[in-house]
């Protein structure tokens, strides 16, 4: 007969529930401050989107203030629909309260033309009606999962923020992404080492009119990049061209005719012409290069 195993300690236990180990994170003073900021506030309903940082605030949001807090999480023809199927299946599994609203940024022509407020107008939009959903609910503060590390960075959403009087708890805490990919992993949250995931229209090149077909294109050709592994990948949308960007040392598996293939077939049938692999590989904001960006730090609000 084999050896019994050993019982599971109780510390094994504990760690196993994400309230007992956010009880011992809290000796931290970071997420102390973050604790302490989020119960000052009371009732709060942050902008969710699934991805590292709001998944992050709003874990600890309802860790510290229970039924007050509600994920606010917006759909628009810009967010891939994988997305969004993923920041759903999220919330279910890990008991995030969310609620979905219908945001309209594509309606406006501003938005559209892609030019460097391009973002602004989408946080602009995002923020009103997070807003208009909270005062709805007599909810008093809208929280947003700007960290630390977003200072100093081209973010014109920033000051959409600022106007709108939306709150960022992580950056006045002083929490950074190490900081919330590592409590993310601690709290048992799988987006912790999540890549980024902007919207769909972060693709297109400043200048190059926002539209649907665009849009849906990219979507296409990277849900199949996605299946095939590749959870790093940006679809650039250069006309008829597609111009796939993924992690440099992943360029020669891309390469590989069983990867290739289905990739072109994927581009062909969205409706582009030419697909080209950037041998630079992916480089986050890679279509900021066109941007004039010291001079558009300068502007007020923008950072």
């Amino acid at each position: 007969m084999g050896a019994m195993s050993s019982p599971m300690e109780t510390s094994d236990l504990d760690r196993m529930d994400p309230a007992s180990t956010y009880r011992e994170l809290l000796a931290e003073p970071k997420l102390a401050a973050l604790d302490a900021l989020l119960r000052e506030l009371g009732h709060v309903a942050v902008a969710y989107s699934g991805g590292v940082d709001s998944t992050l605030l709003l874990k600890v949001a309802t860790l510290a203030l229970d039924d007050r807090v509600v994920g606010v999480l917006a759909v628009s023809e810009s967010l891939d629909q994988n997305e969004l199927a993923a920041a759903e299946t999220l919330a279910v599994e890990q008991g995030l309260p969310i609620r979905k609203i219908e945001t309209r940024e594509y309606d406006n022509p501003d938005y559209r033309r892609n030019d460097a407020l391009r973002c602004y107008h989408c946080k602009a939009e995002l923020f009103t009606k997070v807003q208009e959903f909270a005062r709805a609910e007599g909810i008093p503060w809208v929280l947003d999962g700007s960290h630390a590390g977003d200072v100093g960075d081209y973010r014109p959403g920033m000051r959409a923020r600022d106007e709108s009087g939306v709150r960022s708890p992580l950056m006045e805490a002083g929490l950074d992404k190490d900081d919330l990919r590592r409590y993310s992993r601690e709290l048992g949250l799988p987006t912790w080492d999540k890549p980024a995931a902007p919207c769909l229209a972060s693709r297109i090149p400043y200048g190059s009119e926002v539209t649907d077909e665009k849009l849906r294109q990219i979507e296409a050709v990277e849900a199949v990049l996605s299946g095939l592994g590749f959870a790093v990948r940006r679809v650039r949308h250069h006309g008829e061209i597609a111009r796939i960007e993924v992690p440099r040392e992943r360029i020669a598996e891309l390469s590989a005719p069983e990867a290739l293939g289905p990739v072109i077939e994927a581009a062909k049938a969205a409706g582009f012409r030419h697909v080209t692999v950037d041998l630079q590989g992916f480089r986050s904001g890679s279509l900021n290069d066109a941007l004039d960006l010291e001079a558009l730090r300068e502007q007020r609000g923008d950072r």
